[in-house]
């Protein structure tokens, strides 16, 4: 842990950065590219290969200027994404 980061007991201690080292996300057009194009690779038959790559291009958008989102909405998109793959899809 570094001295900018610190454990938030609230979230099972995981870290977490201090407002000192808030870092912005600005659009980045070639690095969305770059992401969605690894991401469309990764993109298989396999429920593993989709979760990856729902999870890429959901990071993506943190660099897309048409999109407004922060790393706290992907986090809670990506637990969302496992989770129901977790418990069999949405039907369940």
């Amino acid at each position: 842990m570094t001295d900018s980061e610190e454990v938030d007991p609230a979230d099972g201690g995981s870290q977490r950065s201090s407002a000192s080292d808030d870092r912005t996300f600005e659009p980045d057009p070639e690095r969305v590219e770059r992401l969605r194009a690894i991401a469309d690779d990764v993109r298989g038959d396999s429920s593993e290969r989709k979760q990856l790559a729902s999870i890429l291009y959901r990071t993506s958008d943190l660099y897309d200027a048409d999109e407004e989102t922060s790393p706290e909405e992907i986090v809670r998109n990506v637990k969302f994404i496992l989770e129901v793959t977790e418990r069999g899809g949405l039907d369940r």
